[in-house]
């Protein structure tokens, strides 16, 4: 119920000021009824006025009557003080939750970019000031990616599907015959949008890991073996070399599936971007209570200025990273929110086109402290 059409900060604040003032008038009144004529009467005795006299009377009257008057005057003054600064403190207080409550409108409306000033009426409300705009620039952060998230979906289907109706255009018209060649581009371009849905669900699934990760101790040199094992006739068929060089035997706290995930994402890019006769390098080590999987290729490169961004969805550089490898352009993004859904981090680095690609994920041997109180099973590191 806001102040016009109810009871509203304003009256409030003018009816807690007047029931504090009755109650302080009513109560210096009532001490200055019951206490202060006796002993005013008192002192009129010791000064040697004679009791029921006309001067007694006269005097008390006088008290009387300066009681009264200086009640009143106090009460009058107090009120009025009270008065304009309850005013003054109601209407700033009223125009600081007005200005809250239509920035809130704007934001429920969609218009994000709306900030509130500090009302500067205390750390509680300028608190709460700072609260709402932390709040709206996180909404306005999520809308931005949103828009861009369905922009580059779009993007990235409009290919395949304008592919496919020029296709089936030219079946229908006759220009092209359902031959071999022909069901092998629909069935390439079908095939796309199949990946495409694929991978945009295991990005969601993968920006939700937190809650969907499961850990249990795992051999990360077993888990490197099968990634490798699992991409490996892909890479035969290119003629690409896959080498895995194994540290030592590491047990960590982690999810297996996912962290196969990770590395097969790692894998399949490396595959992708490097060219026949090229070597792709998968390496385990383990320091300071980390395990490392390193991927390195000898093919495209990454220039400087692409590096920062590889990990962003539907991010792509140059020619290097074009479509016509066939990725879909969310797979490192999938890697970055697993690694980091382990409490681990993933970094890249290239020295340049041409010069080979190399991805570091490292992860914690443990996640928690509470994974440290798990029975360890035989083998486990102790610590590090």
């Amino acid at each position: 119920m806001n102040a016009s059409s109810g009871f509203g900060v304003r009256r409030r604040l003018l009816l807690a000021q007047t029931l504090v003032l009755i109650a302080g008038g009513v109560t210096t009144w009532v001490v200055a009824s019951l206490v202060g004529p006796p002993l005013f009467r008192e002192h009129l005795h010791r000064a040697g006025i004679a009791h029921d006299s006309n001067e007694q009377f006269h005097a008390e009257q006088a008290y009387q009557y300066a009681t009264a008057l200086s009640i009143a005057v106090a009460i009058t003054v107090a009120a009025l003080t009270a008065f304009i600064v309850t005013a003054v403190l109601s209407r700033r207080l009223q125009h600081s939750v007005a200005e809250v409550a239509a920035a809130a409108s704007s934001v429920a409306e969609g218009h994000y970019d709306i900030r509130v000033a500090p009302p500067r009426l205390g750390d509680e409300f300028d608190e709460l000031a700072g609260a709402f705009n932390r709040m709206a620039q996180r909404l306005q952060a999520v809308e931005t990616t949103r828009r861009q998230l369905f922009g580059d979906l779009a993007h990235e289907i409009r290919t395949p599907v304008a592919v496919l109706e020029a296709y089936l255009e030219a079946l229908e018209d006759g220009v092209k015959t359902l031959d071999q060649p022909t069901v092998a581009m629909l069935r390439e371009q079908t095939g796309r949008l199949v990946r495409f849905a694929a991978d945009a669900a295991a990005l969601a699934q993968a920006e939700e890991a937190r809650a969907a990760i499961a850990p249990g101790w795992v051999d990360a040199g077993e888990v490197a073996q099968a990634a490798a094992a699992a991409i490996a006739d892909r890479y035969a068929a290119k003629n690409v070399t896959l080498s895995t060089r194994i540290d030592r035997t590491v047990q960590l706290w982690a999810d297996r599936q996912r962290l196969a995930q990770v590395l097969g994402n790692l894998l399949d890019n490396a595959l992708r971007h490097t060219p026949a006769g090229g070597l792709v390098t998968v390496e385990l080590t383990h320091t300071a209570g980390e395990v490392m999987f390193t991927v390195a290729d000898n093919g495209d490169g990454i220039a400087a200025e692409h590096v920062p961004h590889v990990f962003e969805r539907f991010y792509r550089a140059d020619s290097a990273r074009a479509r016509n490898h066939g990725g879909s352009g969310i797979g490192l993004a999938i890697v970055k929110a697993l690694t980091e859904a382990h409490g681990g981090h993933v970094s890249v680095a290239s020295r340049g086109p041409g010069q080979g690609t190399t991805f570091t994920v490292t992860v914690p041997v443990f996640t928690s402290t509470t994974a440290r109180a798990v029975d360890r099973p035989v083998g486990a590191p102790t610590s590090s």
